[in-house]
C-alpha cells in the first residue's frame, strides 16, 4: 500500500475573534493554497487555541446568525459552549464533546460560553469546521447531533499507545456515532508518549492532522508541532503518526464532493443565483425564528 505523505505543515495564522467568545486562527479558507475547492469537503477551519477567559456573568459567544447549505462542528477540548437554533436544536458540550449542526436549507444559530462555566471562566480549546453538502443535500431539512463523552465511539490501541476516538467515519471497523451525508471520517487520536497509530484512506481524500495537544511525527520524517496543521498529499492510503510526548492529533479525511462552490459569508451553494435565493428566503423569514 503505497504511503499517504505530507504535502505542507501549517503553522497557525494570527488569532482573530469571532463574536467576544471564540479567539481563533483560520487555516481554511485563509491559508494560501486551502481555498475551499482544494480543502472540499472541509471548506471552513477555525481553531480557538488554548486561551484563557476570565469569568463573566454575562456569557460570551456569538449571537443569532444564519447558515445554508452545509453542516457545522463543533468539537471541545476544553471549556463548555451551549447551542440553540431555530429548528428546535440545541444542547451543551464540554470537554471531548461534539456538536454537528446541519443547517441544509436554512436555519438560525447561536453559540455561546456555557453559563455556569462562563461565570468562573478558565481555559478554552475548541475547534469548528464548516463541511460542505452536496447539490442534492443542500436543501434537506435542518437537524442537530450532539456527540456526548459517554456516547463517543473509542478503539484502545495495541501495547497502551493511547486511544482512538472515532466522531465520524471508522477506525479499525469501529464506527462514528456521527452520521454524514458524504464519507467522511472524523477522529480524535489521543497518544501516549512514543505511541503510534496507522490510518488509511483513500488516495484522493482530502486529509488533515491538526495537533491540538503535544507534538508528533508523520510517517517517521515530519514533525507536526502543537497548534500546526499538516496538509496531505492525495497520492496514497496509508500513514503512521507517532507521539512525541503525550499529544491529541485531530485527523480529518474526506471524499471530495467536485461540485462548483459559491460562497459568501454564511451560505454556501453552487451558483451565484442560488446565494441570491439564500438572502432571499433569510430576509424573508424562512429560517425560522430565534432570540
Amino acid at each position: 500500500m503505497k504511503a499517504k505523505t505530507v504535502e505542507r505543515i501549517v503553522p497557525p495564522k494570527p488569532p482573530h475573534f469571532v463574536g467576544d467568545g471564540f479567539r481563533v486562527h483560520n487555516f481554511i479558507p485563509g491559508v494560501e493554497g486551502m481555498d475551499m475547492q482544494r480543502m472540499d469537503p472541509f471548506i471552513m477551519m477555525d481553531y480557538n487555541s488554548k486561551y484563557n477567559f476570565p469569568a463573566a456573568e454575562k456569557p460570551k459567544g456569538v449571537g443569532v446568525h444564519p447558515h445554508k447549505g452545509f453542516e457545522t462542528v463543533t468539537i471541545a477540548y476544553k471549556g463548555k459552549v451551549a447551542h440553540h437554533d431555530s429548528s428546535g436544536g440545541g444542547g451543551v458540550i464540554g470537554e471531548g464533546e461534539v456538536q454537528w449542526m446541519t443547517a441544509g436549507k436554512g436555519v438560525l444559530h447561536k453559540e455561546y460560553h456555557e453559563e455556569e462555566w462562563s461565570k468562573t471562566g478558565g481555559e478554552f480549546q475548541m475547534v469548528q469546521l464548516w463541511v460542505n453538502l452536496s447539490k442534492k443535500d443542500k436543501n434537506t431539512p435542518p437537524k442537530y447531533q450532539a456527540v456526548t463523552y459517554d456516547e463517543m465511539s473509542r478503539v484502545e490501541l495495541a501495547d497502551n499507545a493511547g486511544t482512538i476516538e472515532v466522531i465520524a467515519g471508522e477506525y479499525h471497523e469501529t464506527k462514528g456515532t456521527a452520521s454524514t451525508f458524504t464519507p467522511i471520517h472524523m477522529m480524535n487520536a489521543k497518544l501516549k508518549k512514543g505511541g503510534k497509530a496507522v490510518f488509511n484512506f483513500p488516495a484522493d481524500y482530502t486529509t488533515v492532522l491538526l495537533s491540538i495537544e503535544g507534538s508528533a511525527r508523520i510517517n517517521n520524517n515530519e514533525t507536526l508541532p502543537t497548534d500546526h496543521l499538516a496538509l496531505m498529499t492525495k497520492d496514497g492510503e496509508q500513514f503512521e503518526i507517532e507521539a512525541e510526548e503525550d499529544s491529541i492529533i485531530l485527523i480529518l479525511s474526506g471524499m471530495p464532493i467536485n461540485e462548483p462552490i459559491a460562497a459568501h459569508g454564511p451560505f454556501v451553494m453552487n451558483t451565484r443565483e442560488e446565494l441570491v435565493e439564500a438572502f432571499k428566503d433569510f430576509n424573508e423569514g424562512k429560517f425560522g425564528y430565534l432570540e
